[in-house]
């Protein structure tokens, strides 16, 4: 970065200074052509005052001086009268002259051209002597390459002076840009005083570092309960089988020691099933190959397979609604609508009804399932769809919830862009709404 603001720094000089050398050769050139104008019409006006009062025989007289302005006379039948530089009786005719023939018929006349006498560009002012002839004086001009080629040393030598001393002020400017950036505190970004710039980058990081910090959170909280939860099955069924081996269970007691140790072993079986689907879900590595999907007909069969429990402790379960088709991955939904209508049967009284509904909506599908169990605190409710997390940690173990159905409910939501929603009351039941987007058109959601 340092070296880069370093070379466009003396880029944009060295652009300036070509600029300005070329701005400077032209006002120069231009100067220079409008002097030499100048000096030659009043030369020749000098010159042609001089011969109407003294006559042709001045230019004879003052013929060994060292001229520095050409000065031709011309008949007015082009004849070269007189010249300063070569016998007259040599030149061609300059009838044909451009400020000649102005001169005959204005007074006066100019133009600039390239001598073919001389090998230069010459500017030429002609005037109308009051003999009839023509006196014309002429000089040469400096090119525009030849002006560039006259400031050139000049301008190199600022240039190179100019370069040196951008060279070093670009250096300690760029150092002076760049600290502030070096000197950021990455862990705490917006506690740093620094350019307005720079301020939504260091937002964005301060957000990553937020999300990073709660993901790391999440994943120790996650690690804890994971042990937790793993090893609470784990030492009741070492313990139970412990006590097996030494004997210490009467024969009568086996069915029941054994049914502990099945329903211990059953458990943990569920919670290793349920972190792996997560795991899966987190990682995006579960099957996405979709499907139309009968979320009626689902619904119907996830309820036939909930029978037995839900009749273990005698509470009805209703399926309403219409057929409706819905384009997803069938696994995933299948787990959505098991896991919530398990909650809704694990956490429901005695003698209890869960109902659920299936249909379309304005806003597509909608599955809604309808307990009138024990409820959940409205404080609560933000919370129960994370991973781990009991209302009531104690029904919980009863009722032999792993804490990750919900979560797995949330993980399949946000694959499909449904939306899930919680009423609940304690004492009065629960309702767990899952909207999915409406089909769109090409059978995508």
């Amino acid at each position: 970065m340092r070296k880069k603001i370093q070379r466009s720094m003396v880029m944009v000089l060295a652009v300036t200074l070509l600029l300005s050398y070329t701005i400077i050769t032209i006002i120069t050139y231009n100067r220079n052509i409008a002097l030499l104008e100048a000096e030659v019409r009043q030369e020749a006006r000098y010159i042609q005052a001089a011969i109407n009062i003294s006559g042709p025989d001045y230019l004879a007289e003052m013929n060994g001086v060292d001229w520095t302005t050409r000065v031709t006379q011309i008949s007015p039948e082009g004849e070269v009268l007189y010249d300063t530089r070569r016998d007259e009786s040599t030149l061609e005719d300059h009838s044909g002259r451009k400020e000649v023939q102005e001169a005959l018929a204005s007074g006066e006349g100019e133009d600039v051209r390239m001598s073919d006498t001389v090998g230069q560009e010459l500017y030429y002012y002609a005037l109308l002597l009051d003999d009839g002839t023509v006196l014309r004086a002429s000089k040469s001009m400096d090119g525009l390459i030849g002006t560039a080629l006259n400031n050139l040393p000049v301008m190199a030598g600022l240039a190179v002076i100019m370069m040196i001393l951008a060279y070093f002020m670009a250096k300690w400017q760029t150092n002076r840009l760049v600290k502030p950036i070096y000197e950021l505190d990455l862990e705490h970004p917006l506690e740093n005083k620094t350019y307005d710039e720079l301020t939504p980058f260091l937002e964005a990081m301060d957000k990553q570092n937020r999300e990073k910090e709660a993901v790391s959170n999440m994943r120790k909280e996650f690690s804890a309960n994971v042990s937790h939860e793993l090893k609470t099955p784990l030492t009741s069924i070492s313990g139970y089988a412990e006590i097996m081996k030494n004997g210490m269970v009467r024969p009568a007691d086996v069915p029941v020691f054994s049914e502990r140790i099945y329903k211990e072993a059953r458990r943990l079986i569920h919670l290793v099933e349920d972190i792996i689907k997560l795991s899966k879900l987190d990682e995006e590595s579960v099957e996405l190959e979709k499907q139309e999907v009968d979320l009626y007909e689902m619904t119907r069969e996830i309820v036939s397979r909930l029978s037995p429990q839900a009749q273990q402790r005698n509470i009805r379960m209703e399926v309403t609604g219409e057929p409706v088709t819905y384009f997803g991955i069938r696994q995933i939904l299948d787990e959505m609508i098991y896991n919530v209508c398990e909650n809704a049967v694990k956490y429901n009284n005695e003698n209890g009804r869960v109902s659920v509904w299936v249909g379309n909506t304005l806003e597509g599908p909608k599955v809604t399932v309808t307990d009138t169990g024990i409820g959940i605190p409205e404080e609560h409710h933000e919370r129960i769809f994370e991973r781990f997390y009991r209302v009531d940690k104690s029904h919980s173990k009863e009722r032999g919830g792993t804490g990750l159905g919900l979560s797995i409910v949330k993980h399949g939501a946000l694959l499909h862009g449904a939306k899930v929603t919680v009423d609940s009351t304690p004492g009065r039941g629960t309702r767990i709404e899952m909207q999915f987007p409406r089909k769109r058109q090409g059978g995508n959601v």
